[in-house]
């Protein structure tokens, strides 16, 4: 059986609008933030997820596991970036040393150097603040979509019946798997299996693993076929679909959907003048050597 996400009707400011109008508003805010690479215009970006962050409802004990793992993986790769300086050399020239830090040791004639440079330390700024605005966008949509109106939703922004439905299945796949483990996992350790004490290389904890990963892969694969089998038992595709919930799009959704597309053109229009490349203060750049 498919299950979704922790959905619940807050009657907060994302679920007042039509499923629909938000999605727009959702892509137009992830093109436009994709057009900047300067900070301070990203604030902007980053000040109106955290609005409609506290308005959503979605408590913490709610969304605090996703929460946790999208912080860790940006800030683990906002760290990364400013150690190794990859990526940003592409949007700047030239580095203005802020303070090196040497190794006491050398490995084949190599010693390892950190170069704390002001380009550096404002590229992991732009990349966190960035990465962190979409991010939170991001992780509201499946707790406040309502799960009953992902197909009609879909078909509303004039997918094909079929797309619509394979995006329903989608936003519903990552819920059931991490069901189907969670059970799996709690039926090993019933018959003895001890996650918790495996030893060895990766490899050998792949291997190790096989007891939860072969019944849930199996698993999935079965489901599948059942989903398959009971469309084409209700001739899925033969013609055209009904579905039975109606979705309402009132003034306040237009009213989103051009804020969106106003925000999505002034991004454009920044981004090819020059306006969204990245940003580093003069005030800094002089008093680092100029």
């Amino acid at each position: 059986m498919l299950v979704a996400w922790r959905y619940r009707n807050r009657k907060s400011l994302i679920q007042s609008f039509d499923p629909r109008a938000w999605l727009i508003f959702y892509a137009c805010f992830l093109v436009s933030t994709l057009a900047f690479w300067d900070v301070r215009p990203l604030l902007f970006f980053f000040a109106l997820a955290m609005f409609v962050l506290f308005t959503s409802g979605v408590t913490w004990k709610e969304m605090r596991r996703a929460f946790l793992f999208i912080i860790g993986f940006v800030v683990f790769f906002a760290i990364l970036t400013f150690l190794t300086g990859r990526g940003g050399s592409e949007l700047y020239e030239k580095e203005h040393l802020i303070r090196q830090y040497k190794a006491s040791f050398s490995i084949l004639g190599w010693t390892p150097t950190l170069d704390v440079t002001v380009e550096r330390a404002f590229y992991a700024v732009s990349q966190f603040v960035r990465v962190s605005s979409i991010a939170v966008m991001t992780i509201l949509i499946p707790y406040s979509l309502n799960p009953a109106l992902y197909g009609i939703t879909f078909k509303g922004l004039g997918l094909p019946d079929k797309f619509a439905y394979a995006m329903d299945l989608t936003m519903r796949f990552i819920p059931t798997f991490a069901r189907d483990f969670q059970l799996t996992m709690d039926a090993q350790r019933a018959r003895g299996y001890e996650i918790e004490k495996l030893n060895g290389g990766i490899v050998e904890q792949v291997r190790k693993m096989a007891p939860i990963f072969v019944p849930v892969t199996i698993h999935a694969i079965i489901s599948s076929e059942d989903i398959i089998d009971a469309m084409d038992l209700r001739a899925f595709g033969v013609g055209p679909r009904t579905w039975l919930e109606v979705l309402t799009r009132d003034l306040k959704d237009r009213v989103l959907i051009w804020l969106g597309v106003a925000i999505l053109v002034a991004s454009l229009i920044a981004g090819f003048m020059g306006y969204g490349n990245f940003w580093v203060p003069e005030s800094l750049i002089q008093l680092f050597g100029g």
